[in-house]
Formats: structure tokens, C-alpha cells, sequence
């Protein structure tokens, strides 16, 4: 349920275009809801069959260019939305599988997987890191920004996390014995 909630607070922040709306998912809320480009223009579909949206005429062109906006009733329901309780979900992360599997039958090629895991953990950390001197400066510190930023912060948490528990896992991963 939360894909829709991601559209419409994205699409309160600014309204955009479908193709608009997957780039920004793509720079931002996709750190940590993906979507793909498909499920994001069925969702606006749905949206504004439900009345939570809609497309704002635009001026004739080429295209069929539409850019949506959120309607009262989008905005009431992401307000309830936020307000809902709602228990966290198990993590579903296939490299802990692997890990667990390996203590099973061996860990060939794993050490190599998890050293590529490493960099790209290392790679999404200096991004975010980049993205906070950018655009979360000290004396940017007020109101909406502070709470996005506090998601971007969990962000650098878990990258943080990711690396140094890789970093730890490599240093007990046998060299690719059985165990």
C-alpha cells in the first residue's frame, strides 16, 4: 500500500508528469522505495480513477504529456496514511540467504559477491553523502527539511551498517572451503 503514498507525497512536494515523477523516484524516494517506471504510471492511473489526483490540462504539443496534482482527498488520505499504526517488516535480504546457505553446503564465489557488495555499499554511501553537503546545509536546517534529511540520515545509517558488517563478514568468510 505504501507505493501510492510515496506518488502522492512526491507529487505534493511538486507536481510533475509521469516521466518527471519516475526520475525524481529514481534520484530520491527510490533509495528506499523502488518502483519501476510501469508500476509508477499504473499507480497514477489508479490514483486518479480514485479521485486522489489529476492531470492538470497543459497546453497543446507533440505529446500527451500530463501533469498530475494531488486533490483534497489525496492529500486527506496521506494524512491518515502518516497517522496509521503499522508493525516493521522483516528484512528480505538475499545476501544474508547466501550467507546462511554457504554455512550449509560451502561458500565458493561467495567471498567475491560479497567483496562487489562492499563497493557498491561504499559507492551508495558517498552518494548520500554527496546529496547531504548538497542539499542539507547547516543553515538549512528547518522545518521539512529536517525531516527529510532525517531519512536521508537512515540512509547513511544502513550504508554504514551494510559496510561494516561486510567488512566484518569477508574477515570470517573462509576461502571458499566447505564447512
Amino acid at each position: 500500500m505504501s507505493l501510492p503514498h510515496a506518488i502522492l507525497t512526491a507529487l505534493l512536494e511538486k507536481p510533475s508528469s509521469g516521466l518527471e515523477l519516475t526520475r525524481r523516484f529514481d534520484k530520491s524516494i527510490g533509495f528506499f522505495w523502488s518502483a519501476t517506471h510501469q508500476q509508477i504510471y499504473r499507480e497514477l492511473g489508479k490514483l486518479e480513477q480514485a479521485g486522489l489526483i489529476r492531470a492538470v490540462p497543459q497546453p497543446p504539443s507533440r505529446g500527451q504529456r500530463k501533469e498530475y496534482e494531488v486533490l483534497a482527498p489525496g492529500r486527506a488520505a496521506l494524512v491518515d496514511w502518516v497517522g496509521e499504526s503499522q508493525d516493521p517488516k522483516a528484512a528480505r535480504e538475499p545476501l544474508l540467504l547466501r550467507v546462511r546457505a554457504a554455512a550449509v553446503v560451502g561458500a565458493p564465489g561467495l567471498r567475491a559477491e560479497m567483496e562487489r557488495h562492499l563497493i557498491l555499499h561504499q559507492e551508495q554511501l558517498a552518494q548520500y553523502q554527496a546529496i547531504e553537503r548538497k542539499d542539507f546545509p547547516p543553515e538549512r536546517m528547518a522545518g521539512a527539511d529536517r525531516l527529510q534529511h532525517l531519512v536521508l540520515r537512515a540512509g547513511i545509517g544502513l550504508e554504514t551498517f551494510w559496510i561494516q558488517w561486510l567488512t566484518e563478514a569477508l574477515a570470517e568468510l573462509p576461502d571458499g572451503a566447505r564447512p
